[in-house]
């Protein structure tokens, strides 16, 4: 998945928004809690894609080859996909969804409704 892609992808998702930070890292978030990130580091780097994850699902990505624990989210469950190909694009796509509904179910039910989450 490329990082145009993942944009996309994210923006199909109910109630996001995005933004850059931390140079150039593409953020995207939920209510204004971060659900899924794609970073670059270096020129011509490939993406690295973060994101929220249930305990379960921790569990098992981080003893997968090319996954690793995410930098500074790893106590809050998150995890990055270090090498391409770690993940296939609809895997990854699937997890990006359960982020999403991880994050969306913290949120306020006035919050969740205020986004069109919830009646």
């Amino acid at each position: 998945m490329t990082r145009d892609e993942f944009d996309t992808f994210c923006k199909s998702l109910p109630g996001t928004t995005h933004v850059i930070q931390w140079g150039n890292a593409s953020v995207w978030k939920v209510g204004g809690k971060i659900f899924a990130i794609c970073s670059r580091w270096g020129d011509g780097d490939e993406p690295r894609f973060s994101f929220k994850c249930s305990d379960i699902s921790y569990s098992l990505l981080i003893q997968e080859e090319g996954m690793i624990p995410a930098p500074y989210l790893a106590r809050a469950k998150w995890v990055q996909m270090e090498e391409e190909g770690a993940l296939s694009n609809e895997d990854l796509k699937a997890y990006i969804v359960a982020a999403h509904k991880i994050i969306t179910g913290k949120l306020t039910k006035k919050v969740q409704k205020e986004l069109g989450l919830a009646s």
